[in-house]
């Protein structure tokens, strides 16, 4: 369970030492009013990362398939806000008293107490909802860049409905509201596991049922490369999300209040940026070691999978411990990517290997630096976690697929879903003209053969 320790950090207040609070002194109103504040901020950072992740999928997608996943990856956000108003919340949170889930109802907030001069709840009841909220977005696109370029939208975002009103908020609650595994002494600070591993869960056993796309794998077992459209467009995405990261760990302090509390964030955040900086480093070494040559995307997944194994315990390593934690997320990440290829696991973006195989590593390396955390114990939050939401998701993704459908056609895939789905293109710009039908280029391209050449690229991208 989230510990909510509340605190007060600003610079003026360090500037009033007699205006510190000691842990166990009444909460005053200019600590309520700074503490929820904080968990504002925060949580827009993380909101951030939903544009990151946006970006990553863009530029790591094909061109034809970009204006979808930008799509989606607005589009989810807009349901997981709803949905964890309608059930999420008070399903992860509202009397779950170690058990496993909440209650049923939609959320409201709960200020009384505080407009009438008590301010013991630490923070408004909206801005913790707010903060609790955009973590479960984050949840979703994991899930999206995976399944991309051969997913029906409306299907998607169904899933995405699913996850985020009823699946994602019950296995929260054994964590972090209280329930059965807090009990036990489970511990994932930002989590490695009740987040990432979650999406990633639920990516995996969508990318099982929904099968790899056309011409992924041949039936020599050749993997046939399909690149992705833009590189500095990933690239921003991996730094938007890497900056977005401080508020999703950071935050997760929970506290902003006297020294202890102070100083925990900070290490927190440089922790963070460590174990990103160690991930993305060895995963470029990693590259050059077997391949001779490095890759991009894996030295920007290496970065992403150093954040993902420190979030489950940004408090407690060493600076130099959490260099190592990142790094060996980072060498996962290399070993994972073509392993889901050779088991023929058509994960488009490597959400799998940065989210689940580093958020597993990541949950199981917290009792190195922390003595209360047990080996057993993250053990069992790790499995239950992994089954509970691969059953759940399994069930919901083929309900899906025996109704609506959850696979475009052949041919939609082919074309592209940006004009198949949602009738229009990322770069038109880029496209060339067709007259008279597919694959016939316009007059006035060029020379037939080049005109030829030109239309080939862009049916193929």
């Amino acid at each position: 369970m989230k510990k909510f320790r509340i605190a007060l950090l600003t610079s003026f207040m360090m500037a009033l030492p007699a205006l510190a609070l000691a842990e166990d002194a009444p909460i005053s109103e200019l600590s309520y009013v700074l503490n929820t504040f904080s968990f504002l901020v925060m949580g827009i950072l993380v909101m951030w990362m939903a544009a990151g992740f946006g970006m990553l999928e863009s530029g790591l997608v094909r061109s034809k398939n970009v204006a979808t996943i930008c799509l989606k990856n607005i589009s989810l956000f807009g349901i997981a806000g709803i949905l964890f108003y309608l059930s999420g919340y008070n399903l992860m949170y509202a009397g779950v008293d170690g058990g496993y889930m909440g209650s049923f109802g939609l959320w409201a907030a709960d200020d009384a107490a505080a407009l009438a001069g008590d301010y013991s709840a630490g923070y408004s009841t909206a801005s913790d909802w707010f903060f609790q909220m955009v973590f479960c977005g984050a949840a979703c696109s994991i899930v999206s860049g995976c399944v991309a370029e051969r997913i029906k939208l409306w299907s998607f975002l169904l899933f995405c409905a699913i996850l985020c009103g009823l699946i994602y908020p019950i296995q929260g609650s054994w964590g972090w509201g209280g329930g059965w595994l807090s009990e036990m002494g489970f511990s994932d600070y930002a989590g490695s596991t009740i987040v990432h591993s979650v999406g990633g869960w639920a990516a995996l056993t969508g990318a099982i049922i929904l099968g790899a796309r056309k011409g992924k794998y041949g039936k020599d077992g050749r993997i046939n490369p399909m690149p992705g459209s833009n590189i500095p467009l990933a690239t921003l995405g991996t730094f938007i999300l890497w900056m977005g990261w401080y508020g999703f760990n950071g935050g997760s302090v929970l506290a902003l209040g006297d020294a202890a509390s102070a100083i925990e964030m900070s290490n927190v955040m440089v922790n963070t940026n460590l174990a990103a900086c160690g991930g993305m480093i060895a995963a470029m070494i990693m590259v050059q070691v077997l391949y001779k040559k490095v890759d991009v995307t894996m030295g920007l997944n290496g970065a992403l999978a150093g954040l993902v194994s420190i979030t489950a315990g940004p408090a407690t390593p060493s600076l130099g411990a959490a260099v190592l934690i990142g790094a060996v997320g980072g060498v996962l990440v290399v070993l994972a990517v073509p392993l889901f290829d050779k088991l023929k696991i058509d994960d488009v973006v490597g959400a799998l290997s940065v989210h689940l195989v580093a958020g597993i590593w990541g949950t199981m390396a917290v009792p190195f630096t922390d003595g209360e955390a047990s080996f057993l114990t993250q053990f069992i939050g790790v499995a239950a976690t992994g089954f509970f939401v691969m059953a759940a998701s399994a069930i919901v993704w083929l309900l899906l697929k025996y109704t609506i459908g959850i696979r475009v056609n052949e041919e939609d895939e082919y074309r592209g879903l940006d004009v198949t789905e949602i009738g229009m293109e990322a770069y038109p710009d880029f496209q060339t003209v067709h007259l008279g039908g597919m694959g016939s280029p316009a007059p006035g391209i060029g020379d037939a053969p080049a005109a030829a050449r030109v239309a080939k690229t862009a049916t193929q991208n």
